[in-house]
C-alpha cells in the first residue's frame, strides 16, 4: 500500500517537473543576483574562462582566477578590472590535487570569506589517433578534464555546505553525452566529468541541509575556437549545426547558471543525438551519424594538429 502511495506521489512530481519544464521554455523563470557573490574560474586565462569571467562580473560578481599560463590569466584580469570588476589572480596546474589543496586555502586567507561560486572550465584535448596517442597525453586529458574536478570540489565543497550556498558549474561537452571517432581520450574525460556531476548533484539532492548548493552542468557544441579547429561535419548539416560563436555559448551558461538549470546543451539542437542515443538501435544511431559526417568530423582536425606539430 505505502507503494502505490508512493508511486503515485512520484507519477505526480514527474508530470508536474514535465510540465514546469514546458512552462520554463515559453516563459523565463527569474534571475537570481549573484553580485558580491565569490566566483572561480578554472582555465580562467582561454577563451571561454575569459568570457566567463566578464560575464560574472557584470552581474556584480566577484572573480578568482585560476590557470597555469600567469600571462593570459592576468590578460583576463586585466580585463575583468577595466570592465569595473574584481579580480584575483592564482597560478594553478588543476591536475596537482595538493597545488589545488594549497592554493585553496591561500583563496580563503587572503580574500577572507569563502568561494561560493566554482566555475570547472579547464579542458585540454591530444587531437590524435588513440594509437597515435601518446600516453602522457592520454593521461593529461583525462586529469584536467575529469581528476581535476575532484579536486576542486573536495577544496571548496565543505565550506558551501558548512553555508548551505554555492553553485558548481561542470562545463563538459556533448561529447560527454553522445561520442564520435577519433577522440577516445577526450570523449572518455567528458563522459567521466558529466558522470561526476550528475553523482554528485545526487548527493547533494539526499541531504536537507544542502539544498541551497545547486550545480549545473554545460554542454556545448562545437565551439568557433582553435581547440578543435579544422573539425567539420558534412556541408548541407553545417547549415543547421555550425560551430558555436564562444560569446553565445557563455551568455547561455550563464542564462541557464542564474536560474539554476541543472543541465543545458548549447545549441538545444543537439539534445535530440543525446535523446536518440537512448531511444534508437545502435546501428540506427550510427547511420544518422555518418549522414550528418559526424563519424569522420574529426579527420582534417587531426591532420591540421599533424601539419602543426611537423610545422614546429
Amino acid at each position: 500500500m505505502i507503494v502505490l502511495m508512493d508511486m503515485q506521489m512520484m507519477m505526480l512530481d514527474v508530470i508536474y517537473f514535465i510540465l514546469r519544464g514546458c512552462l520554463r521554455i515559453v516563459m523565463r523563470p527569474r534571475t537570481k543576483d549573484i553580485s558580491g557573490e565569490l566566483v572561480l574560474i578554472t582555465g580562467a586565462g582561454g577563451g571561454l574562462g575569459r568570457l566567463f569571467a566578464l560575464q560574472f562580473v557584470r552581474e556584480g560578481a566577484e572573480v578568482v582566477l585560476w590557470d597555469m599560463n600567469a600571462e593570459t590569466n592576468e590578460a583576463t584580469a586585466k580585463l575583468v578590472r577595466e570592465a569595473g570588476g574584481k579580480a584575483h589572480t592564482y597560478t594553478v596546474d588543476v591536475t596537482d590535487r595538493d597545488t589545488v589543496y594549497k592554493v585553496a586555502d591561500l583563496v580563503r586567507k587572503d580574500l577572507g570569506r569563502d568561494v561560493t561560486f566554482l566555475i570547472n572550465n579547464a579542458g585540454v584535448v591530444a587531437g590524435h589517433r588513440l594509437l597515435d596517442c601518446p600516453d602522457d597525453m592520454v593521461e593529461r586529458t583525462l586529469k584536467v578534464n575529469c581528476h581535476a574536478h575532484f579536486w576542486t570540489v573536495k577544496a571548496f565543497l565543505p565550506q558551501m555546505k558548512a553555508n548551505n550556498h554555492g553553485h558548481i558549474v561542470t562545463v563538459a561537452s556533448v561529447l560527454g553525452l553522445f561520442a564520435t571517432a577519433c577522440v577516445e581520450d577526450y570523449c572518455a574525460s567528458k563522459f567521466a566529468a558529466v558522470g561526476f556531476h550528475e553523482s554528485l548533484t545526487h548527493e547533494l539532492l539526499t541531504e536537507e541541509e544542502c539544498d541551497g548548493i545547486k550545480t549545473t552542468l554545460v554542454c556545448p557544441y562545437l565551439i568557433d575556437n582553435d581547440m578543435f579547429e579544422g573539425c567539420k561535419i558534412r556541408e548541407e548539416a553545417e547549415l543547421f549545426l555550425s560551430a558555436q560563436d564562444p560569446v553565445y555559448v557563455v551568455q547561455q551558461a550563464m542564462n541557464a547558471i542564474l536560474i539554476d538549470q541543472p543541465l543545458v546543451c548549447i545549441p538545444r539542437l543537439t539534445y535530440i543525438p543525446y535523446i536518440a542515443k537512448a531511444l534508437l538501435p545502435w546501428d540506427a544511431n550510427v547511420a544518422t551519424y555518418r549522414f550528418v559526417g559526424s563519424d569522420k568530423s574529426m579527420y582534417p582536425f587531426i591532420e591540421k594538429k599533424k601539419t602543426a606539430i611537423k610545422a614546429a
